[in-house]
């Protein structure tokens, strides 16, 4: 268990003063720009403005403090929004909480089991498809707000909503509209002018100062919800066995994305700081914090990667950083949290447009489609049509499947099983092939031989006036049962044609296969040579045990 030892433990060995007041500052700062952004994902997710503060005060200090990386910073992120939005309206809160507390229990079981490594398993192709597709379902979802649409329906699924969008524009508020643009000019050139003050800040004291002077008919968060400063209570979430049941494919799913989202936080953040992670500490962590966060009324959490950056660049060197920021969100939550009532509903569809933005991650995809080969901007798209046209289970099961066919065939067509050109067939009188003796026929296997690429093993329908086989297997890494059943087939038609089969250089993991099987003793151990002049070497005795 020494390796299940978080962060905070290694950092605190060599603490100072200068340390401390830079992760004070970076707290803060952080704290500034998470509180606009967990009001608005809890609303995204469908849930109360201050169920997004719960889960960035709980999640975050627990995960700061138990976690494997020195800067994360945890809280709401936009990946989590459409699925807890689906969770709830199918199973409501109780569902949510008992699904998120699931999930926890799931994470903390893969960082025990060391599986934290688990990310290199996922390829590229199927996180760039997926976190495109989960920018666009937040886009979608936040047309309602930013456009004041009256919707006639409560549309759950994001192509339902877009058709709800179309069907409903002619209700189109134009206050709101403008709301909304003004936000979204805030956003963007606020940062140009002034870079101390988070963007998403100022959009909200902008826009609320205007709505409530020129008292425009705009919908804010507390015409729409009823805003609780109060603390946390906490509960325990009903776990019956039909409820576990019910939500247990959501609590894989949320599992899955906080696992995957947290470690890309985490190695972008080990290059910025010139560190590395604890992977394994941190899953278990991201466990904890996610269970804490249903515990208090919260929601699924997961290290996000814009407020991790934000902390580096503030000097955040240490989790002491994150625990800050959680404990200013507490005294927010106190003191302020009756003011996030005036936020405008637009200028929350605004920040969540520009949070889908920079996730979709538009030029990384441009790049992938420009030079990856077709197979895999295949898989890229299949993913992202799927994450916006169902969910992510779908997309990455589907992505995944496509992706693992890809590379069986792309392993399938590296395999190759070829005879050698010999002497007396090709006239080399330039010493280029090595002389093999006329009774002998030599086969070289390139390649993983598995079941994707077993049909290349030939076979022996016709005396060919050969009686030494040579199959030369030192380019074969792995062989699969599939394989060995080809190979044994082989030894079979040999054998009935009076043919003696010779393995030269087979390697660690097919000679293994061989001697589970039973082939190795059946061939016999002085038929298997460490290279092909000790195999030639074979052959010219057995040729000489014939003909004596």
């Amino acid at each position: 268990m020494k390796e299940l030892t978080p962060q905070l433990i290694h950092s605190l060995k060599h603490y100072t003063k200068k340390d401390l007041f830079q992760d004070l500052t970076a707290g803060v700062i952080v704290a500034i720009i998470a509180l606009p952004l967990s009001i608005a994902l809890a609303l995204a997710s469908g849930v109360s403005p201050e169920q997004g503060l719960y889960t960035a005060i709980a999640a975050g200090f627990l995960i700061s403090a138990l976690g494997g990386s020195k800067v994360q910073i945890a809280g709401p992120t936009a990946a989590f929004a459409t699925i807890v939005a689906g969770i709830v309206a199918r199973n409501g809160m109780e569902g949510l909480a008992a699904a998120t507390v699931l999930a926890g229990l799931m994470l903390i079981l893969m960082g025990v089991l060391r599986m934290g490594s688990m990310i290199k398993f996922i390829p590229y192709t199927i996180t760039t498809g997926f976190t495109a597709g989960i920018a666009v379902t937040i886009l979608i979802g936040q047309l309602k707000d930013f456009f004041g649409l009256s919707f006639q329906n409560a549309p759950v699924e994001t192509m339902e909503k877009l058709e709800e969008v179309f069907r409903t524009f002619h209700t189109v508020n134009p206050a709101a509209a403008g709301v909304g643009c003004l936000a979204l000019a805030v956003l963007v050139l606020w940062p140009r002018v002034f870079r101390k003050v988070p963007a998403s800040l100022a959009a909200v004291v902008v826009t609320a100062a205007a709505v409530k002077l020129l008292a425009l008919p705009v919908n804010t968060i507390g015409d729409l919800y009823t805003i609780s400063s109060a603390l946390p209570e906490f509960t325990l979430p009903a776990m019956s066995y039909g409820t576990i049941a019910a939500v247990l494919p959501d609590a894989f799913t949320i599992a899955v994305l906080a696992a995957i989202e947290s470690l890309l936080s985490a190695v972008v953040a080990d290059e910025m700081i010139g560190a590395r992670h604890n992977s394994n500490m941190e899953l278990v962590a991201q466990g904890v914090g996610n269970a804490a966060s249903a515990f208090f009324g919260g929601i699924p959490a997961t290290g996000a990667i814009a407020r991790t950056a934000a902390n580096i660049k503030n000097g955040g060197r240490s989790p002491v950083a994150g625990m800050v920021h959680a404990v200013v969100l507490l005294l927010v939550l106190v003191l302020l949290m009756p003011y996030a009532a005036l936020i405008p509903m637009p200028c929350i569809a605004a920040i969540l447009f520009q949070v889908a933005y920079n996730m979709s991650g538009w030029r990384t995809v441009v790049k992938v489609v420009k030079q990856s080969p077709k197979s895999d901007v295949a898989v890229l798209a299949v993913t992202f049509l799927l994450t916006v046209a169902f969910d992510l289970v779908v997309a990455i099961v589907v992505g995944l499947s496509l992706a693992c066919l890809l590379f069986m065939k792309r392993m399938a067509d590296v395999a190759v099983v070829k005879e050698w050109e010999y002497v007396e067939d090709t006239g080399d009188d330039q010493g280029r092939l090595k002389p093999v003796p006329a009774h002998v026929m030599v086969y070289e296997i390139s390649g993983p031989m598995f079941f994707g690429a077993a049909d290349k093993i030939p076979h022996i329908e016709r005396s060919s006036g050969r009686r030494v086989l040579i199959l030369r297997m030192r380019s074969v890494p792995a062989m699969d049962i599939t394989a060995l059943n080809s190979l044994q087939r082989l030894c079979q038609e040999c054998q009935d044609k009076g043919i003696q089969v010779i393995f030269s250089h087979v390697n660690e993991q097919p000679l293994s296969v061989f001697r589970k099987s039973g082939l190795y003793e059946e061939v016999g151990e002085e038929n298997f040579a460490p290279n092909i002049d000790a195999a030639l070497a074979r052959a010219q005795e057995l040729e000489a045990v014939c003909q004596g």
